[in-house]
């Protein structure tokens, strides 16, 4: 690594004045580059281009859908107010999904319908339907999700639920889906904690429904998700109070051009023993919070579980809605509808199915 940086300094410093050569390269690790390659008279100038903005991702949704036929309801700002860290490459993929999804609809112009099925497959992975789930499973992941979405509902500082699904995608049996109202420069205490809350929520909805001892491994990437956040409050973000604002971690994130092997600690046995005991704090608040949401609001997880076991996908409008006692109108497609999702932002499944009204006892 040392004779590669070395050889390149060395190529960069051989050019004379008045070659006319500029030397241009780009990273997406900038922080991980040796000091020696960005001195002045190397690479000095540095532009970063970040992900574009609302305003940007309206403009490039707009470029790409030039080479589409579109039906008269598609509106660009609306779709890029939806996908907030987009990139262009995300937006141009994004458009061409939902031109492939209005092909195999035979439909000759892309809809709505198709850009809100295509951002579903790019955000949340392709479903998944020739997986085949037993009925409890199913009603293990709804009351899950279900537990999910009834914290997010009920915590002010949570961003607005998009979509809560307990169709597989991806490597999930069910995901909700929450997207913020507008772009994020920075994040609040108040918002990392109300993260911390609804990631516990499945975990606790499967604990409060069939008992501690049916709860299920479906929670190992909430539990990781929630467990990187509150460390990350503790060493990054200086939310402690115990250990106050200070940064915590290695000295050494990564191997690049010019960097040591070694990774060393800068973080004694105590201060470390502190940082785990601040990190289970953060992420036994987040589980006391969404657990008294859950019992208070019992009723409400029964109405989205079941709902989402007969509907099988929800939109977060349609679950406010249900649990105001409107249930979603789901028409069946016709064949001017050429496929599911043609009236609904939200992909049609067809009949419901029937299970039933009774909810289940708490344990």
């Amino acid at each position: 690594r040392e004779q590669t940086l070395n050889q390149l300094l060395v190529e960069m410093d051989g050019f004379e004045a008045n070659e006319g050569i500029i030397l241009i390269a780009a990273t997406n690790r900038p922080d991980v580059l040796d000091p020696a390659l960005l001195r002045p008279g190397r690479f000095d100038r540095q532009v970063v281009v970040p992900n574009p903005d609302i305003i940007g991702r309206e403009r490039i949704l707009q470029v790409h859908m030039k080479k589409v036929p579109l039906a008269a309801d598609v509106d660009a700002r609306t779709i890029a107010r939806g996908t907030p860290g987009f990139s262009g490459a995300d937006l141009a993929n994004l458009v061409n999904e939902a031109a492939l999804l209005a092909a195999r609809r035979n439909k000759r112009t892309v809809s709505m319908a198709e850009f809100e099925d295509a951002k579903d497959k790019v955000m949340m992975g392709a479903e998944r339907r020739s997986m085949v789930m037993s009925d409890e499973e199913r009603k293990l992941t709804a009351y899950h999700e279900g537990g999910h979405a009834l914290v997010a509902l009920n915590l002010e500082a949570s961003d607005p639920i998009h979509k809560a699904t307990i169709i597989p995608r991806g490597r999930a049996l069910g995901m909700v889906m929450r997207l913020p109202e507008r772009d994020q420069l920075s994040v609040t205490r108040a918002k990392l904690k109300a993260d911390l809350a609804v990631a516990m929520g499945g975990r606790i909805a499967e604990e409060v429904i069939f008992g501690h001892e049916k709860v299920t491994s479906g929670a190992s990437s909430d539990i990781q998700m929630a467990t990187n956040m509150a460390k990350a409050m503790v060493t990054q973000f200086g939310m402690s109070d115990e250990l106050g604002p200070l940064a915590y971690g290695d000295n050494e994130q990564e191997v690049f051009l010019g960097h040591s092997v070694t990774r060393t600690q800068n973080t004694s046995d105590e201060t470390q023993s502190k940082i785990d005991s601040e990190t289970r704090k953060f992420v036994d608040e987040g589980y006391q919070k969404a657990e008294s949401i859950i019992r208070d609001n019992l009723d409400d997880l029964h109405t989205i579980a079941n709902g989402l076991l007969e509907y099988e996908t929800l939109s977060g409008d349609e679950i406010e809605a249900l649990l105001k006692g409107d249930p979603p109108h789901r028409p069946e497609p016709t064949d001017a509808d050429s496929g599911p999702g043609a009236l609904s932002a939200v992909p049609s499944v067809g009949k419901s199915k029937n299970v039933g009204d009774a909810k289940p006892q708490s344990t």
